[in-house]
């Protein structure tokens, strides 16, 4: 019986700490960002590929798209987390007035967590009594909120990993489309990026355990229709010298 807090509490920290968990939730973002990097830059060179053979036009085009989208990424994932971070640190704070207000109600509700979990009344009031004379603010932080106050999230640490992903993600079509000669650039494109977006689609499926089958199609056919797609526009508007 004296285990249980510490059963419960190394729990809790699994569960919504920076464990195995978080690690493969930023590596699904930096897998997704990098997606994105692929085939947001494929569809731009692609489409100016279309219109022109200028390598001058394409590495102009293809260096704006990397750093609007990975400056964009960057940006919309740092006010994200901040966001985030700023309501995971007001919950704190209640937590801790409430504590400090009412340590009475917040044990019993502590108790009532813990007892919903499966443990026996007389276990869960135990526990809770062991987890609060430890650090009360830090057991309601994770049984209640979900949240471990050592780890809550760093903006820039998710701005920078966005960053990094998206221009990794498009260097590749960009490198594709302005090193081969003009004869063998869209084909040498194409193909790097179909093959790119297969990887990502079968890393992204197996950090999710889900079929990779279906993910590398889903991933595949969404890259081929934005080339296709940006392709023609470029060629329609390449034709008519607009």
């Amino acid at each position: 019986m004296t285990d249980a807090p510490e059963d419960i509490d190394a729990s809790a920290h699994e569960a919504h700490g920076g464990g195995l968990g978080s690690r493969l939730n930023w590596l699904r973002a930096a897998v997704l960002g990098a997606n994105d990097g692929v085939v947001s830059t494929a569809g731009l060179v692609v489409g100016v590929a279309g219109a022109t053979e200028s390598q001058a036009a394409l590495l102009t085009a293809g260096l704006a798209g990397l750093l609007a989208g990975s400056m964009s990424m960057a940006a919309g994932e740092y006010v994200s987390v901040s966001t985030q971070r700023d309501s995971e640190e007001a919950a704190l704070a209640q937590e801790k007035r409430e504590l400090r207000e009412d340590p009475e109600a917040e044990l019993a509700e502590l108790t009532g967590l813990l007892a919903a979990r499966g443990l026996s009344a007389d276990v869960a009031r135990e526990a809770a009594e062991q987890l609060t004379e430890r650090d009360a603010l830090r057991a309601h932080a994770r049984v209640e909120l979900g949240i471990d106050p050592d780890r809550l999230t760093i903006p820039w640490h998710a701005a920078a990993a966005s960053f990094l992903a998206f221009t990794v993600g498009a260097l590749l079509p960009l490198l594709a489309i302005v090193l081969p000669p003009a004869s063998a650039r869209l084909w040498v494109t194409v193909v790097s990026v179909l093959a790119a977006l297969t990887f990502t689609g079968w890393w992204s499926a197996r950090l999710g355990e889900a079929p990779a089958g279906r993910a590398i199609l889903r991933n595949v056919a969404g890259g081929a229709l934005a080339m296709a797609v940006t392709y023609g526009a470029g060629s329609l508007l390449g034709a008519t010298g607009i």
